[in-house]
């Protein structure tokens, strides 16, 4: 019997879903495919844009493109309501779509307070357009002036950020003072043998490194500090906050703490069976997961046989996280820090595994 799948988001977990879409309409199955635009960024590049080591080509996927062209429907729109009773889902334009099966990979985001919006000029990192247009800013304003650059976040995200921005500063002939504000300490929940690499990293880029301390406020071209410390600021870049958005929240479905789809150890709904997800939008019930790209990834296979055998009929896989992955950091000058398991390096052949390694995950799902 034909039924409808629908796909909310085109992010990691569901590439591969994208790229056997084929199999899901000879099926007899329909299929259609929702996102708030017709292209994804890969966020495990995302870093390398500002600094221009990546082209926006390079990193992104045509979703729009690889739906069509597999025989599935694609709707440029965000969806902001789940009704699991009526199982419809309701757009931001009015329109409500039936579904018999969906899944979810909406990832993140950051959410910017009032006390933090009123910065000049706030870049959040998700979505990672966004740090495109920050290039194209940046260059611009270093034409004129010195900058002050100040990046809010001591995560991954909040160190690849900081380093690239220096290779930006760098290759556009400008200067720049670039301060990290990494909350309680840099890479907090690594091992030490890691964070004093990447401490070596920023020290090596003239980065400031502030720990202890999380932006407060910010209000023009000025931030100012937990400590109550204040620093110039020509533009705030917010690695900080990420998490779901208020989606599921909203709709009343069962979440985690961060708001994200409280799912089973087959990615389905801890509430309703026709309901999957993948990536950061999600809460994995029987352990949580950091919001790292390799669990999105490894999931793909799981949602794709999951999501057959939801429709089609056959039992569930369960999806079991890597206890321990490859972890790499773009240092923004052709370095990276690189761990696997007890293993930690850095250097230039760390960046040059850890973007063949990207690069092979695009050639993949590119189209």
């Amino acid at each position: 019997m034909s039924k409808h799948l629908v796909l909310v988001g085109a992010g990691h977990a569901h590439m591969t879903v994208l790229k056997q879409l084929a199999d899901f309409t000879a099926a007899g199955h329909r299929v259609t495919v929702i996102g708030p635009g017709p292209l994804h960024y890969y966020s495990g590049m995302g870093p390398g844009m500002p600094s221009g080591i990546y082209r926006p080509e390079e990193i992104r996927f045509n979703v729009k493109q690889m739906a069509i062209s597999r025989g599935a429907s694609f709707i440029e729109d965000l969806v902001v309501r789940v009704d699991p009773v009526c199982k419809e889902l309701q757009l931001q334009g009015g329109e409500r779509i039936a579904y018999d099966v969906a899944s979810f990979n909406t990832g993140s985001g950051v959410s910017v307070n009032e006390r933090i919006a009123a910065h000049e000029a706030v870049v959040p990192v998700k979505p990672i357009e966004r740090l495109l247009d920050a290039r194209h800013r940046i260059i611009d304003a270093l034409k004129q002036r010195q900058l002050s650059l100040v990046v809010a976040g001591g995560g991954p995200a909040g160190r690849e950020i900081a380093a690239n921005l220096r290779r930006l500063v760098r290759d556009a002939a400008g200067t720049a003072e670039i301060t990290l504000v990494a909350g309680e300490r840099l890479l907090a929940g690594f091992d030490p043998v890691v964070r004093r690499k990447a401490e070596r990293g920023l020290s090596r880029l003239a980065i400031t490194l502030i720990e202890g301390q999380k932006v407060e406020s910010a209000a023009g071209r000025v931030v100012r500090l937990t400590s109550g410390d204040s620093r110039p600021s020509d533009f705030l870049f917010m690695a900080v906050g990420v998490k779901p958005s208020s989606l599921f929240r909203d709709s009343g479905i069962p979440i985690g703490e961060d708001g994200g789809l409280l799912v089973n150890r087959f990615l389905q709904s801890v509430a309703d069976p026709e309901i999957f997800g993948g990536g950061d939008c999600i809460r994995f019930e029987p352990r949580p997961l950091a919001k790292v790209g390799v669990y999105a990834v490894r999931q793909n296979p799981v949602l794709l046989q999951n999501l057959q055998r939801a429709l089609g009929g056959g039992d569930l896989v369960a999806f079991h996280p890597p206890q321990d992955y490859l972890l790499a950091f773009n240092m923004g000058d052709g370095t990276a820090v690189v761990r696997w398991k007890s293993l930690v390096f850095d250097g230039r052949f760390g960046f040059f595994l850890k973007d063949y390694l990207d690069r092979s995950f695009m050639r993949r799902f590119q189209t």
